[in-house]
């Protein structure tokens, strides 16, 4: 037997294992929902990262098989003009959740603290503003009920950069390609400076960050779904749950960006 062929076959081994995993973890997914639409709870999911961090591939499985009438994913555009002369939290408030729906948003307010502050698409004023009215904001909708679970999609400037450029030459990618894409490396070093001000200034007991090391695309899948689902008491629907790995998906804490757990 060659090399190649029995690295092809523990690829096929490794895909055949993971989709299994991802099954059982979607089926949890579905009992979860029954869950949240029988308790009338409003949940609210944000997943954060950097250009080509897997934010679209996490959440297209978190919902493939949940129901679209009480599952929504929102993915806000460029804010209009009369977005920009609004409270800047306004046109995000008309996108939470009701009872016994789940929404996911693919970037979020967030904005704000990244992409928005290192290409100056905002004022000093405006970021400063929003850096200290999100922990009260997000406190606000925790202490009315929402169930709000915040996670931070980490991966390496090399895998950035590899993702980026498999993405400019796929053909069926070409709609995930902007002109941003390219500021992304040129700016690794200030959206790392931006991202550790907002963990340092919006990680709060209420409305905690969670990091999702997502090098590996399938066990950053895998494990955020399982994290998700561990944060609700679902009885008998939720036992033999397999947990997430905590190696990859784990609370933050500041001494994790030293000793390189968050990449640099």
């Amino acid at each position: 037997m060659k090399d190649g062929d029995r690295m092809t076959r523990d690829d096929r081994t490794g895909r055949k294992s993971y989709r299994k995993a991802l099954r059982i973890a979607q089926i949890g997914l579905v009992e979860l929902q029954q869950h949240v639409i029988e308790t009338e709870q409003k949940v609210l999911v944000i997943v954060e990262g950097r250009d080509a961090a897997g934010k679209d591939g996490a959440i297209k499985r978190i919902v493939e098989h949940l129901s679209p009438r009480e599952t929504r994913v929102v993915a806000l555009g460029k804010p209009s003009d009369r977005d920009r002369k609004s409270w800047y939290f306004q046109r995000y408030v008309a996108q939470l959740p009701v009872a016994g729906e789940m929404v996911l948003f693919n970037r979020s307010w967030y904005n704000r603290a990244g992409v928005e502050w290192v290409l100056g698409f905002c004022s000093n004023e405006e970021y400063e503003q929003f850096m200290r009215t999100v922990p009260l904001f997000e406190q606000l909708l925790v202490h009315c009920g929402m169930v709000l679970v915040k996670y931070y999609l980490d991966i390496s400037k090399p895998e950035q950069a590899r993702r980026l450029a498999a993405r400019r030459e796929s053909v069926l990618h070409q709609w995930k390609n902007s002109s941003l894409d390219a500021l992304g490396p040129k700016h690794w070093k200030a959206y790392s400076k931006a991202r550790t001000e907002m963990f340092a200034r919006s990680h709060t007991t209420s409305a905690p960050w969670t990091i999702v090391r997502a090098g590996d695309k399938r066990a950053a899948r895998l494990n955020l779904i399982r994290d998700l689902l561990s944060r609700f008491d679902l009885g008998a629907r939720g036992r033999g749950r397999a947990p997430a790995d905590p190696d990859v998906v784990f609370p933050f804490h500041a001494a994790y960006l030293k000793n390189r757990m968050i990449a640099p």
